[in-house]
C-alpha cells in the first residue's frame, strides 16, 4: 500500500492547513513562500481534492469510488462526500476522544481493539450507521496508551490529551467506559472540516 512520508507539517504549510485540524498540537515556524502566480482553476479543485484525501487518510483509487457513491445518493454530491468521510471508523474513533489523530486511529483499529454493535471490527474504512455503538474493548480500556500509566511513565494517556476535545453533535460519548454512539448521519454545517467539496465535485464532473 503506498505510503507518504512527507513530513506532516511540511504538508500542512503546503496545502494551507492547521495541524490542529489533523489533531496535531504543533505548529511550524518556517513559512512557506508561495508564487505570487495566480492559481488556476483546475489548481483550485486539485487542491482541496488533495487537502479531503490527507485530512482523512484516504488515497486516491478509495477517494474516487467515495466520490462514485456520494453522486448516486440523494441529495448534494458534496454532502454526501463528507458524511462518508466523517462516517469512517477511524474517524469516529478520532471524533469520540479515543485517538490523538486519524491515523492513531487507524492503528487502534488496526490492532483490534474496536468493537461496533458488540462485533470487533479491525477496517478503518468501515461505514459506521445511525444507532451504532463504537467501543474500545474492556480488557484495552486501562492499557497505558488510553490511561498514560503503567510502562508509558512520563507520557500523558490518549483520554487526558484530548480532554479539550469538543466531540461534535452527531455523536454521544460515553468516556468512563470509552464508547460512543453514532446519533445522526452529519450534515455539512456539523463538520468542521476546511474543504470546498464543491471544488471537489467540480474537478470529478469533468
Amino acid at each position: 500500500m503506498a505510503v507518504n512520508r512527507v513530513p506532516v507539517l511540511k504538508r500542512c504549510r503546503s496545502l494551507g492547513l492547521e495541524p490542529a485540524v489533523l489533531g496535531i498540537d504543533k505548529k511550524s515556524n518556517r513559512q512557506l513562500k508561495r508564487s505570487s502566480r495566480k492559481v488556476s482553476e483546475y489548481g483550485q479543485q486539485l487542491r482541496e481534492k488533495q487537502k479531503a484525501k490527507f485530512i482523512y487518510g484516504v488515497l486516491e483509487k478509495p477517494f474516487r469510488n467515495y466520490y462514485k457513491r456520494a453522486d448516486r445518493m440523494k441529495g448534494m454530491t458534496g454532502e454526501n462526500l463528507m458524511s462518508m468521510l466523517e462516517l469512517r471508523l477511524d474517524n469516529v474513533i478520532f471524533r469520540l476522544g479515543f485517538a490523538r489523530t486519524r491515523r492513531e486511529a487507524r492503528q487502534i483499529v488496526d490492532h483490534r481493539h474496536v468493537l461496533v454493535n458488540g462485533s470487533l471490527v479491525n477496517i478503518p474504512s468501515y461505514q459506521v450507521k445511525p444507532g451504532d455503538k463504537v467501543e474500545i474493548k474492556e480488557n484495552k480500556r486501562s492499557s497505558a496508551r488510553y490511561k498514560g500509566n503503567g510502562e508509558d511513565k512520563g507520557h500523558e494517556g490518549i483520554l487526558a490529551a484530548t480532554a479539550g476535545r469538543i466531540v461534535p453533535e452527531w455523536l454521544d460519548v460515553d468516556v468512563e467506559n470509552m464508547s460512543g454512539v453514532v446519533k445522526e448521519v452529519p450534515k455539512r454545517d456539523m463538520i468542521d472540516v476546511p474543504v470546498n467539496e464543491m471544488l471537489i465535485v467540480e474537478l470529478y464532473s469533468k
